[in-house]
């Protein structure tokens, strides 16, 4: 398994000599191979002779440490001796001014393969920086930790008109299925940017492989992304920001385990459990957070295991134990708006991020029969739209 950045290593980087580079990265972006495994990819640059002369941070910053939604401030980099310009929080792509002072910019910051995870939307606005300056910009591609399969895409799809934020700006599903570089390709056509883009492709990867299968660590991604397992609950689960259900922020298994204090977990898991839902299975548990919602009060909750990935989805998963929950105990269910830096107050939070604004009434008035939720989860002619712009089989 080579990373886009180990291919660019092994190219020996005549193409970047003599000029002046930009990166935007974080600690996350590491090599697979080149000069050794797990190297930061600003090192492994900065050692190969590279001219870094700027390192861009998105949300979670240098360290992929911050807290979720917390203002990302500029800073210079320990390892590197490079300024470091926050694109999270006061700005979200770089000034002019400073794409002046570059000849390119790289791009390699690992993605989850999740509409609202904000990474891929700072490569959108680098993508228009970049565009509107005419910079030429060369994303570092990596694989998609969920796997590239189109069929195992969810949706719906953003209705970009009205809901339209830094967790989801344009059109694609939550699922997506594509690698970084895809979505590149996609976007730099389908929006007309105009972008002089380059992606340096990955090698060793194919579209069915998912994390485990790449013979490669997991590095967490941001502090409530620590694992694998919880990358591949993640486009269900994440939908309970925007209730009054802890999603298990402020425990060791965020995103894993669904609760709150009043919730009646065992009959939730199990009318979870006779839906059949293919590849998963629902436990009920006990977990006190140290952060977050119902900070050091005792939850009952409900924590997914997943049995077989290759049938699992995430996205319908969620909705149904989203339903469940909504029917079975109204007298306490909430929406509740979600604050972060770029949402403000963060009321509709929910809605920004299932991406269609008709969808909470939906569920609100049905309890989620499976007819429904497959219907709110497709994709229509996703897989044909973006056949074009593929680079892996």
């Amino acid at each position: 398994m080579h990373f886009g950045i180990d291919v660019l290593l092994a190219q020996g980087l005549t193409a970047l000599q003599g000029r002046r580079v930009g990166l935007v990265t974080n600690d996350v972006a590491t090599t697979a191979v080149l000069p050794r495994p797990m190297t930061p990819v600003r090192r492994a640059l900065q050692m190969a002779g590279v001219q870094l002369r700027a390192l861009f941070a998105p949300e979670h910053g240098m360290g992929a440490n911050a807290d979720d939604g917390a203002v990302i401030t500029d800073m210079r980099d320990s390892l590197t001796g490079v300024p470091v310009y926050s694109l999270y929080g006061v700005a979200y792509r770089p000034t002019p001014a400073l794409l002046a002072e570059l000849d390119l910019l790289l791009f390699d910051i690992p993605d989850i393969g999740t509409r609202f995870y904000t990474y891929i939307w700072t490569l959108s606005h680098v993508m228009e920086a970049c565009a509107a300056v005419g910079l030429p910009l060369w994303v570092l591609d990596r694989p998609n930790p969920l796997g590239g399969e189109l069929s195992k895409a969810e949706g719906p799809l953003l209705d970009e008109a009205t809901l339209a934020s830094f967790v989801g700006r344009w059109s694609i599903p939550i699922r997506h299925s594509l690698t970084v570089g895809e979505l590149a390709r996609l976007w730099n056509h389908e929006r007309n940017l105009g972008v002089d883009l380059t992606v340096v492709p990955l090698a060793g990867w194919s579209r069915a492989q998912t994390w485990p299968a790449l013979g490669v660590p997991f590095v967490p991604t941001s502090p409530s992304l620590p694992s694998y397992e919880t990358a591949l609950i993640y486009p269900g689960t994440c939908l309970f920001e925007g209730t009054n259900l802890s999603e298990g922020r402020g425990t060791t298994t965020p995103f894993r385990a669904i609760g709150a204090p009043w919730l009646a977990a065992h009959p939730v898991a199990d009318q979870l459990n006779q839906r059949n839902l293919p590849g998963v299975v629902a436990r009920a548990v006990q977990f006190t957070p140290m952060a977050s919602k119902y900070a050091e009060q005792l939850c009952q909750g409900i924590m997914l295991h997943v049995l077989d990935e290759q049938l699992f989805r995430p996205v319908a998963t969620g909705l149904h134990l989203l339903a469940i929950i909504m029917h079975q105990q109204p007298q306490h269910f909430q929406w509740l708006p979600y604050p972060t830096a770029d949402s403000g107050a963060g009321y509709g939070h929910f809605d920004r991020l299932i991406g269609q604004g008709w969808l909470r009434e939906a569920l609100e008035q049905n309890d989620g029969r499976a007819d429904a939720i497959a219907q709110w989860t497709a994709v229509g002619e996703w897989a044909t739209r973006v056949e074009p712009y593929l680079l892996y089989q």
